[in-house]
Order: C-alpha cells, then sequence, then structure tokens
C-alpha cells in the first residue's frame, strides 16, 4: 500500500504545482484595472469599494451590478453604448474586482443591497434604474423590494435567484466551488485555463472571448482577499436566496428582464418564471447568446435597453 501512497502523493504534488496561483498584487491590479474613470470610496470603516461613474453627469442615473466572479468591467460595453444620454454607475461588490474584503466577513445578498444603497448615498443619488448580470440581478430584484423608494426601474439580466432548476453545464469552476474539499485548495489552485473554460461555458458568443478577458478573470479572481470570500459565498446554503412569486409580486416599478437562450448556467426557464411573477415586466430573449448578453451582444442588448428605458418616464434627476 506504501507504493499506492507515494503515487497518490506524487499525483497532488503534481496538481498543486500545474496549478498553484498565488494571489495577485494589489497595487498591480489597481494599475493595471483601475485607471480612467475608476474611484474608491470608504462606505464603512475597513470598507473601500471600487466604483466607476461615468456617462453623462445630468443624465437619468442607471446603477449596474455585476454577478458571480466578475467586476465592473463587464459593464463597460453599455457604458461606451449608453453613456451619452445615461450616467451609468457601476461597481465592485465586496469581495469581487478591485474592492477586496468585506470587514464583516460576510458575502450574502443583503450584504450586497447595503453596499449598493450606501454608494448611492455617498453619490447623493436619490433614485436610479437599478440593474444586475447573474447574481447582480438577484441583488437588484432585492434592492427593489428593500428600497422601492429609490428604485425608477429594474432591469434584469439573466438575474439569479429564481427556484433552482438544473443548469444545462456548470462551469468547472462553479462546480469545484461546491465541493467542500476541492473549496479549500481553490485557496492555492487556479489554473488559467479553468477560468478560460468557466468563461467558454458562460458565454456563447465565443468571438467575444479573447486572452485580454481571460486575464481579467483570472487576476482579479487572485485579488488579495477574493478567494476567500468566493469560498464564503459558495458555502452559503442554495436556497438562501430564491425568489418567489408572492414576494415578487410586490414589485411596482417598470422592469426588463433579458436572457441569452443558450444561458448554461440560469436556464431561460428562469427568465420566463421571472417575467410571469413581476407584474407588467417584459421580457427579451436572445437567440445564439449564453449568460452575460452585454458582453456577448452589447450593441443589440444597449439598443434594448435604449428603446425600453425611452417608455420608463424619466426621474428628475439634479446636477451633482
Amino acid at each position: 500500500m506504501k507504493w499506492l501512497a507515494g503515487i497518490l502523493l506524487l499525483l497532488v504534488a503534481g496538481v498543486f504545482i500545474w496549478g498553484y496561483a498565488p494571489d495577485t498584487d494589489a497595487a498591480a491590479m489597481k494599475a493595471k484595472y483601475g485607471g480612467g474613470a475608476s474611484r474608491f470610496v470608504e462606505l464603512q470603516t475597513g470598507l473601500n469599494v471600487h466604483y466607476r461613474d461615468q456617462g453623462k453627469r445630468d443624465g437619468r442615473p442607471i446603477v449596474l451590478i455585476h454577478g458571480s466572479n466578475a467586476s465592473l468591467h463587464t459593464w463597460e460595453p453599455w457604458v461606451r453604448l449608453l453613456g451619452d444620454d445615461y450616467r451609468i454607475i457601476t461597481l465592485d461588490l465586496p469581495g469581487h474586482g478591485l474592492t477586496g474584503s468585506h470587514p464583516g466577513g460576510v458575502y450574502d445578498y443583503p450584504v450586497f443591497v447595503d453596499v449598493v444603497n450606501r454608494l448611492m448615498t455617498k453619490l447623493d443619488i436619490k433614485k436610479a434604474v437599478i440593474g444586475g448580470n447573474s447574481m447582480g440581478g438577484g441583488v437588484s430584484w432585492m434592492f427593489a423590494l428593500k428600497h422601492p423608494d429609490k428604485t425608477a426601474a429594474l432591469l434584469l439580466v439573466d438575474a439569479g435567484g429564481a427556484p433552482q432548476w438544473q443548469a444545462r453545464k456548470t462551469p468547472i469552476g462553479f462546480r469545484m466551488m461546491r465541493m467542500p474539499v476541492v473549496r479549500e485548495a481553490a485557496r492555492f489552485i487556479a489554473p488559467r485555463s479553468m477560468f478560460e473554460s468557466s468563461i467558454r461555458t458562460s458565454m456563447s458568443v465565443k468571438s467575444k472571448i479573447d486572452g485580454a478577458l481571460v486575464d481579467r478573470y483570472w487576476e482579479l479572481n487572485r485579488y488579495p482577499g477574493n478567494r476567500e470570500a468566493t469560498m464564503k459565498r459558495f458555502s452559503l446554503p442554495h436556497n438562501n436566496r430564491p425568489a418567489s412569486k408572492e414576494m415578487l409580486a410586490a414589485i411596482e416599478v417598470p422592469t426588463l428582464i433579458m436572457w441569452g437562450e443558450e444561458d448554461n448556467l440560469i436556464p431561460v426557464r428562469s427568465g420566463r418564471w421571472f417575467a410571469d411573477a413581476i407584474p407588467g415586466s417584459k421580457l427579451i430573449v436572445y437567440s445564439g447568446v449564453g449568460h452575460i448578453p452585454m458582453e456577448e451582444v452589447p450593441e443589440k442588448s444597449a439598443a434594448d435597453v435604449r428603446t425600453w428605458l425611452n417608455t420608463v418616464p424619466a426621474t428628475p434627476v439634479p446636477v451633482p
């Protein structure tokens, strides 16, 4: 049996050597991904949030919230396409991007809703269109329920929080994080190839995937504190955040639901469920598109947002 133990030890060592990836350097990451419009604001002691406030300064504000293991950069195509008419605020949630750890060590929907609310208060935004992709979509509908007075309209893009239906194909990184023993190993093992595989599972429009995109996900997910946050988040029960139709019936603001027909993570069935649950909502399904429409078909999805917003009564916005 000693030979078997030796072989197993060699295999473990080989995997570690192959996949070992240390944390990235915070200063280097801020220099690479935190330039231009990026700003940092302390929302509470120990919580410095990375955000961008772009577009038309006196335009209708839109707050956009990224998905799990993503960052505010996922919204840059929409900023480019919609910023001429709208003020667009994006942020890195705690445990994501350049924001880093939350001082309380909790990474759930209520904490994220609180962070979005604090940022809006800090920027003196009284009311905004609230939108999000995937996990960020779940944060968005929860924000609309908790802060209806601050929600002018709701935008859900392949949003999380619907009852769990079997995903067509879960990215390898997500599968690993749901296995406790493997999740612990993820503190140290994070090969770039795993991130590329996960992105290819998530996005159906492969032409939008390039080396810079893969590097961004790979490097920012290794930003100090982010892997620990991911481990804590994936250790939460899956039933800690589902919506119910009774709950969502309380949403009274105009709502646009956008979904990729080929979403492997959250099937389009969930989009139809949201559309049925939220009164007066509109659903747009994109053929040949996966989990991230704003990156896969930015021109089409941004145009649909613009058309929809033209039907939503504007809220007067004071010029900052």
